[in-house]
């Protein structure tokens, strides 16, 4: 592969990871704002869960229906489209003069954030050599912990800003969210999506750009995996296959249950009822951000040396641990010097290199 068509492939994935970003971003900037937002609206204990949690209602939405149009229209009409997505949540979220409005704006950016889970790491695959496909997938999932890290950043910077901080911090996504739009413009469509449309002299001209030789060859690769592509899905479901899936989806199950999600979306809260002022505790959630990505690249690292099993179970007892002491910080309420965000901290990490990586 000649170094031109390595870069090529290279801004093609990173264009394409940025809804990676923005998935981190929608994912942690709510935690900047949901208290203000139960203040403002009155919002009853259950109402203020469903707030928060309608993008995660919509995230499962979008993740189970996105692979579909993705097929039918192809991979980047569909990334426009959750790019929009993004888009519109953000600006109505800023915007929202009642809760109704915002539970539907957060869900239709849960959707972006679904999809975008699906399809961009789809669109990467596709344009990848299989010998850098890995590293080029990757960027998908640095850009979710970046994001994550940039939404704390930003909440902390814009705590202060107008009379209600909360519309600049969640209309901020905005942004980013149309930057990613005007730049998927500039990508191709993925070439095994245009094969199997039939339009193989356009994919050719997209192959071209990123393996120069070998192209013939690459054509009939990706037909024939096509054909075969059925007949695997099938054999996936298969009872041959039963245990490891279910035990795969076992793993990404309790992975949702670990704790990770309340840390993300109730981070600065958490800080604030240890005794912290919200400035004080905005700044903590940032330290948790910087832990959460330095140990997900170490995970990474790890993940061929030690073993995802390892990783795994390693992990696990450690976040117990901590989940366990963290428990025991609010109810002795003892909060003396940092030990609640060092609990917090080293939970990150066991979480960040273990289920972080390798799920």
């Amino acid at each position: 592969m000649k170094k031109n068509s390595l870069r090529t492939v290279f801004i093609w994935s990173l264009i394409v990871a940025l809804g990676g970003f923005l998935f981190g971003f929608d994912t942690a900037v709510i935690s900047g704002v949901e208290k203000q937002i139960q203040e403002l609206f009155s919002l009853s204990s259950f109402m203020h869960g469903f707030t928060i949690a309608s993008a995660l209602i919509g995230t499962v939405t979008g993740a189970l229906i996105a692979g579909r149009p993705a097929d039918r229209f192809g991979r980047r009409p569909v990334l426009v489209i959750i790019a929009l997505m993004y888009l519109v949540s953000a600006v109505g979220c800023a915007v929202a003069n009642n809760v109704t409005s915002l539970i539907i704006f957060r869900f239709i950016g849960g959707i972006g954030v679904g999809g975008s889970s699906v399809v961009a790491p789809m669109y990467i695959s596709e344009i990848s050599p299989a010998y850098i496909r890995g590293r080029m997938t990757a960027l998908f999932q640095f850009n979710v912990i970046f994001g994550i890290l940039m939404a704390y950043v930003s909440n902390y910077l814009l705590r202060s800003v107008g009379a209600e901080p909360w519309r600049w911090m969640l209309g901020i996504e905005g942004v980013p969210a149309f930057i990613y739009s005007v730049l998927l413009f500039i990508i191709p469509e993925s070439p095994r999506y245009l094969i199997k449309i039939g339009q193989i002299t356009s994919a050719r001209l997209v192959l071209e750009k990123i393996i120069k030789s070998s192209v013939d060859q690459q054509v009939e690769e990706i037909r024939m995996s096509l054909e075969k592509l059925s007949e695997s899905t099938n054999r996936l479901f298969s009872k041959r296959y039963f245990k490891p899936v279910s035990i795969a989806f076992l793993v990404a199950m309790f992975n949702q249950f670990s704790g990770i999600n309340a840390i993300l979306y109730y981070a600065p809260r958490i800080f604030e009822l240890s005794g912290l002022n919200f400035a004080d505790s905005l700044f903590q959630s940032i330290l948790i951000g910087i832990t959460n990505g330095i140990f997900t690249i170490v995970g990474m690292i790890l993940i061929d040396r030690a073993g995802r099993k390892i990783l795994l179970i390693a992990g696990s007892i450690g976040m117990s641990v901590c989940l366990a002491l963290v428990a025991r910080t609010f109810y002795t309420q003892d909060f003396g010097g940092f030990v609640l965000l060092i609990y917090l901290l080293v939970y990150i990490m066991f979480f960040a290199f273990s289920t972080g990586a390798v799920i």
